[in-house]
Protein backbone atom coordinates (compact mmCIF):
# COMPACT_ATOMS: atom_id res chain seq x y z
CA UNK A 1 0.00 0.00 0.00
CA UNK A 2 3.06 2.28 0.64
CA UNK A 3 4.80 2.19 -2.42
CA UNK A 4 1.21 2.53 -4.35
CA UNK A 5 0.53 5.75 -2.12
CA UNK A 6 3.69 6.69 -3.22
CA UNK A 7 3.23 6.14 -7.42
CA UNK A 8 0.25 7.71 -6.88
CA UNK A 9 1.44 11.00 -5.63
CA UNK A 10 4.80 10.95 -8.21
CA UNK A 11 1.80 11.02 -10.63
CA UNK A 12 -0.29 13.67 -9.74
CA UNK A 13 2.96 15.62 -8.83
CA UNK A 14 3.57 14.94 -12.31
CA UNK A 15 0.23 15.82 -13.66
CA UNK A 16 0.84 19.07 -11.64
CA UNK A 17 3.88 20.19 -12.81
CA UNK A 18 2.68 19.11 -16.73
CA UNK A 19 -0.28 21.94 -15.82
CA UNK A 20 2.01 24.39 -14.88
CA UNK A 21 4.36 24.45 -17.38
CA UNK A 22 1.79 24.47 -19.97
CA UNK A 23 0.10 27.37 -18.16
CA UNK A 24 3.39 28.96 -17.87
CA UNK A 25 3.70 28.52 -22.01
CA UNK A 26 0.44 29.66 -22.57
CA UNK A 27 0.97 33.16 -20.37
CA UNK A 28 4.10 33.79 -22.48
CA UNK A 29 2.50 33.53 -25.78
CA UNK A 30 -0.84 35.40 -24.84
CA UNK A 31 0.65 38.25 -22.57
CA UNK A 32 2.93 40.74 -23.37
CA UNK A 33 6.02 40.32 -21.55
CA UNK A 34 6.75 43.46 -18.92
CA UNK A 35 9.00 46.31 -20.24
CA UNK A 36 12.23 46.27 -19.02
CA UNK A 37 15.12 48.57 -20.40
CA UNK A 38 18.26 46.83 -21.26
CA UNK A 39 21.38 46.56 -19.29
CA UNK A 40 23.07 49.73 -20.43
CA UNK A 41 20.42 51.84 -20.33
CA UNK A 42 20.03 50.49 -16.73
CA UNK A 43 23.61 51.67 -16.05
CA UNK A 44 23.45 54.84 -17.59
CA UNK A 45 20.42 55.67 -15.64
CA UNK A 46 21.84 54.82 -12.49
CA UNK A 47 24.88 57.09 -13.44
CA UNK A 48 23.41 60.12 -15.02
CA UNK A 49 20.47 60.49 -12.94
CA UNK A 50 22.24 59.39 -9.98
CA UNK A 51 18.96 57.67 -8.49
CA UNK A 52 18.45 54.42 -6.13
CA UNK A 53 18.84 51.29 -6.98
CA UNK A 54 16.31 48.32 -5.47
CA UNK A 55 16.70 44.95 -7.61
CA UNK A 56 14.72 41.83 -7.73
CA UNK A 57 15.82 38.27 -8.69
CA UNK A 58 14.45 34.71 -8.03
CA UNK A 59 15.49 35.45 -4.48
CA UNK A 60 13.10 38.52 -3.86
CA UNK A 61 10.29 36.63 -5.49
CA UNK A 62 10.88 33.44 -3.62
CA UNK A 63 10.08 35.13 -0.71
CA UNK A 64 6.84 36.66 -2.27
CA UNK A 65 5.95 33.34 -3.12
CA UNK A 66 5.87 32.35 0.50
CA UNK A 67 9.36 30.43 0.33
CA UNK A 68 12.56 30.51 2.23
CA UNK A 69 15.91 30.77 1.01
CA UNK A 70 19.40 29.63 1.90
CA UNK A 71 19.89 32.95 3.33
CA UNK A 72 16.49 34.35 4.35
CA UNK A 73 13.95 32.23 6.12
CA UNK A 74 10.37 33.82 5.11
CA UNK A 75 9.05 36.78 6.73
CA UNK A 76 5.89 38.07 5.57
CA UNK A 77 6.43 41.30 6.64
CA UNK A 78 9.59 41.28 3.87
CA UNK A 79 7.21 39.73 1.44
CA UNK A 80 4.59 42.57 2.07
CA UNK A 81 7.03 45.08 1.54
CA UNK A 82 8.56 43.65 -1.76
CA UNK A 83 5.29 43.51 -3.01
CA UNK A 84 5.10 47.38 -2.21
CA UNK A 85 7.90 48.29 -3.58
CA UNK A 86 7.89 46.32 -7.21
CA UNK A 87 4.99 48.27 -8.09
CA UNK A 88 6.01 51.66 -7.00
CA UNK A 89 6.39 54.67 -9.15
CA UNK A 90 9.15 57.17 -6.87
CA UNK A 91 10.96 60.02 -8.02
CA UNK A 92 15.24 59.18 -8.00
CA UNK A 93 14.41 55.52 -7.56
CA UNK A 94 14.39 52.67 -10.05
CA UNK A 95 12.92 49.20 -9.61
CA UNK A 96 14.72 46.36 -11.52
CA UNK A 97 13.60 42.95 -12.49
CA UNK A 98 15.81 40.77 -14.49
CA UNK A 99 15.96 40.85 -18.39
CA UNK A 100 14.72 37.67 -19.17
CA UNK A 101 10.96 37.55 -20.45
CA UNK A 102 12.04 37.58 -23.98
CA UNK A 103 15.35 36.32 -26.12
CA UNK A 104 17.34 35.02 -23.75
CA UNK A 105 20.10 34.59 -27.04
CA UNK A 106 22.56 35.96 -25.26
CA UNK A 107 22.99 34.17 -22.07
CA UNK A 108 25.34 31.21 -21.53
CA UNK A 109 23.77 27.68 -21.83
CA UNK A 110 23.89 27.02 -18.18
CA UNK A 111 22.19 30.63 -17.77
CA UNK A 112 19.95 30.65 -20.10
CA UNK A 113 18.64 26.76 -19.34
CA UNK A 114 17.90 28.30 -16.21
CA UNK A 115 15.66 31.03 -16.99
CA UNK A 116 14.18 28.77 -19.30
CA UNK A 117 12.86 26.17 -16.25
CA UNK A 118 12.44 28.67 -13.58
CA UNK A 119 10.19 30.33 -16.29
CA UNK A 120 8.45 27.32 -16.90
CA UNK A 121 7.40 27.57 -13.56
CA UNK A 122 7.29 30.96 -12.51
CA UNK A 123 6.26 33.26 -15.08
CA UNK A 124 2.42 33.54 -14.53
CA UNK A 125 2.90 34.03 -10.89
CA UNK A 126 5.92 36.97 -11.40
CA UNK A 127 3.70 38.50 -14.51
CA UNK A 128 0.77 38.92 -11.46
CA UNK A 129 3.47 40.57 -9.20
CA UNK A 130 4.03 43.17 -11.41
CA UNK A 131 2.59 46.20 -12.95
CA UNK A 132 2.70 45.66 -16.51
CA UNK A 133 2.53 49.37 -16.87
CA UNK A 134 5.17 49.92 -15.39
CA UNK A 135 8.83 51.01 -17.25
CA UNK A 136 11.28 48.40 -15.18
CA UNK A 137 14.94 48.36 -15.65
CA UNK A 138 17.56 45.15 -15.62
CA UNK A 139 18.06 43.57 -12.52
CA UNK A 140 20.86 41.90 -13.69
CA UNK A 141 23.51 44.74 -14.14
CA UNK A 142 25.03 44.11 -11.28
CA UNK A 143 25.54 40.53 -13.17
CA UNK A 144 27.72 42.15 -15.92
CA UNK A 145 29.96 39.04 -16.17
CA UNK A 146 29.51 35.34 -15.81
CA UNK A 147 26.22 34.73 -17.34
CA UNK A 148 27.08 35.98 -21.25
CA UNK A 149 28.33 34.67 -24.04
CA UNK A 150 30.01 37.17 -25.50
CA UNK A 151 32.10 38.89 -22.01
CA UNK A 152 33.91 41.76 -24.59
CA UNK A 153 31.79 44.34 -22.94
CA UNK A 154 32.31 43.78 -18.93
CA UNK A 155 35.11 45.43 -18.60
CA UNK A 156 33.98 48.90 -20.01
CA UNK A 157 31.06 48.09 -17.91
CA UNK A 158 32.72 47.76 -14.59
CA UNK A 159 34.29 51.23 -15.61
CA UNK A 160 31.29 52.76 -15.90
CA UNK A 161 30.12 51.70 -12.22
CA UNK A 162 33.08 52.75 -10.90
CA UNK A 163 32.07 56.50 -12.19
CA UNK A 164 29.56 56.28 -9.69
CA UNK A 165 31.64 56.47 -6.74
CA UNK A 166 34.72 57.67 -7.79
CA UNK A 167 35.64 60.99 -5.53
CA UNK A 168 32.58 59.88 -3.52
CA UNK A 169 32.51 58.85 -0.01
CA UNK A 170 30.33 55.18 0.49
CA UNK A 171 29.24 53.18 2.91
CA UNK A 172 28.51 49.36 2.08
CA UNK A 173 26.04 47.48 3.96
CA UNK A 174 26.73 44.03 3.41
CA UNK A 175 26.70 40.49 5.15
CA UNK A 176 29.30 39.70 7.91
CA UNK A 177 31.72 37.91 5.29
CA UNK A 178 30.78 39.50 2.16
CA UNK A 179 33.38 41.54 2.11
CA UNK A 180 32.71 43.65 -1.26
CA UNK A 181 35.85 44.73 -2.83
CA UNK A 182 38.59 43.38 -0.48
CA UNK A 183 41.15 41.79 -2.23
CA UNK A 184 40.84 44.02 -5.68
CA UNK A 185 40.61 47.30 -7.12
CA UNK A 186 36.83 47.88 -7.12
CA UNK A 187 36.12 50.55 -5.04
CA UNK A 188 40.07 52.37 -5.16
CA UNK A 189 38.33 55.53 -6.60
CA UNK A 190 36.24 56.41 -4.03
CA UNK A 191 37.24 59.14 -1.81
CA UNK A 192 36.86 56.84 1.36
CA UNK A 193 34.65 53.64 2.61
CA UNK A 194 32.72 52.60 5.42
CA UNK A 195 30.96 49.41 6.80
CA UNK A 196 28.09 48.28 8.28
CA UNK A 197 28.14 44.72 8.88
CA UNK A 198 25.06 42.90 9.23
CA UNK A 199 23.94 39.28 9.93
CA UNK A 200 24.60 37.13 6.78
CA UNK A 201 21.43 35.37 6.93
CA UNK A 202 17.84 36.74 8.27
CA UNK A 203 18.98 40.20 7.95
CA UNK A 204 15.70 41.22 7.43
CA UNK A 205 15.01 39.99 11.59
CA UNK A 206 17.61 43.17 12.32
CA UNK A 207 15.93 45.22 9.36
CA UNK A 208 15.24 48.50 12.10
CA UNK A 209 18.94 48.65 13.47
CA UNK A 210 20.35 48.77 10.00
CA UNK A 211 18.29 51.33 9.17
CA UNK A 212 18.85 53.03 12.14
CA UNK A 213 22.67 52.37 12.10
CA UNK A 214 22.62 53.78 8.70
CA UNK A 215 20.83 56.95 9.21
CA UNK A 216 23.68 58.17 11.20
CA UNK A 217 25.60 58.74 8.33
CA UNK A 218 25.66 62.00 6.17
CA UNK A 219 22.81 61.95 3.12
CA UNK A 220 25.72 62.72 0.71
CA UNK A 221 27.31 59.19 1.18
CA UNK A 222 26.51 56.74 -1.42
CA UNK A 223 25.06 53.83 0.17
CA UNK A 224 25.75 50.41 -1.81
CA UNK A 225 24.09 47.08 0.22
CA UNK A 226 24.90 43.73 -0.20
CA UNK A 227 21.84 41.87 1.76
CA UNK A 228 19.77 39.84 -0.34
CA UNK A 229 16.09 41.30 -0.20
CA UNK A 230 16.71 43.07 2.79
CA UNK A 231 18.58 45.06 0.15
CA UNK A 232 15.91 45.57 -2.23
CA UNK A 233 13.77 47.01 1.23
CA UNK A 234 16.27 48.83 2.28
CA UNK A 235 17.59 51.26 -0.75
CA UNK A 236 14.04 52.14 -0.80
CA UNK A 237 13.38 53.26 2.43
CA UNK A 238 16.53 55.15 2.10
CA UNK A 239 15.46 57.24 -1.29
CA UNK A 240 12.06 58.53 0.79
CA UNK A 241 14.36 60.44 3.12
CA UNK A 242 17.37 61.61 0.75
CA UNK A 243 19.72 58.87 0.27
CA UNK A 244 21.19 57.65 -3.12
CA UNK A 245 21.41 54.00 -1.91
CA UNK A 246 22.22 51.03 -4.62
CA UNK A 247 20.95 47.40 -4.10
CA UNK A 248 24.57 46.48 -5.62
CA UNK A 249 24.04 42.63 -5.13
CA UNK A 250 26.41 39.97 -7.09
CA UNK A 251 28.86 43.35 -8.40
CA UNK A 252 31.93 42.37 -6.38
CA UNK A 253 31.70 38.43 -6.86
CA UNK A 254 31.17 39.20 -10.78
CA UNK A 255 34.35 41.68 -10.46
CA UNK A 256 36.12 38.84 -9.02
CA UNK A 257 35.08 36.23 -12.12
CA UNK A 258 35.57 39.04 -14.71
CA UNK A 259 39.61 39.59 -13.53
CA UNK A 260 40.15 35.70 -12.97
CA UNK A 261 38.74 35.19 -16.47
CA UNK A 262 36.37 32.59 -14.66
CA UNK A 263 34.33 30.69 -17.03
CA UNK A 264 32.07 29.60 -14.48
CA UNK A 265 30.35 30.45 -11.51
CA UNK A 266 33.61 29.47 -8.76
CA UNK A 267 34.05 30.30 -4.93
CA UNK A 268 36.12 33.19 -3.78
CA UNK A 269 38.46 32.78 -1.00
CA UNK A 270 37.25 34.46 1.97
CA UNK A 271 34.17 35.82 0.28
CA UNK A 272 30.51 34.48 1.08
CA UNK A 273 29.00 32.88 -1.70
CA UNK A 274 25.27 31.89 -1.73
CA UNK A 275 24.33 29.97 -4.55
CA UNK A 276 27.46 28.18 -5.21
CA UNK A 277 27.61 24.45 -3.61
CA UNK A 278 30.77 25.11 -0.46
CA UNK A 279 30.14 29.09 -1.13
CA UNK A 280 29.10 29.70 1.91
CA UNK A 281 32.05 28.02 4.00
CA UNK A 282 34.08 31.05 4.25
CA UNK A 283 37.03 31.63 6.31
CA UNK A 284 38.35 34.87 8.80
CA UNK A 285 40.68 37.55 7.45
CA UNK A 286 43.29 39.21 8.64
CA UNK A 287 43.21 42.78 7.00
CA UNK A 288 43.90 45.90 8.70
CA UNK A 289 42.51 48.20 6.36
CA UNK A 290 39.36 46.38 5.96
CA UNK A 291 39.04 46.19 10.23
CA UNK A 292 39.16 50.20 10.09
CA UNK A 293 36.24 50.42 7.57
CA UNK A 294 34.01 48.80 9.54
CA UNK A 295 32.48 51.52 11.23
CA UNK A 296 28.81 49.65 12.75
CA UNK A 297 28.10 46.24 13.00
CA UNK A 298 24.87 44.58 13.73
CA UNK A 299 24.57 41.02 15.21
Amino acid sequence: MKNLALKVYYKLMNVKDSFTVLNNKLVKFIIKPPLVRKTDETLDKIINDKCSVSRYGDADFGIMCKRSLIYQTFDNNLRLRLKEIIKSDNENHIVCIPDVFGNLGRFTDNSRLYWINYLSLNRHKIYRMLDMKKQYYDAMVTRLYIDYKDKSNAGERFLLFKKLWTNRDIVIVEGEQSRLGIGNNLFDTARSIRRILCPSTNAFAKYNEILAEVKKYDKSSLILIALGPTATVLAFDLSNIGYQAIDIGNIDIEYEWFLQKAVEKLPIKNKYIGEIPNGTEVEGIVDMRYDNEIIGRIV
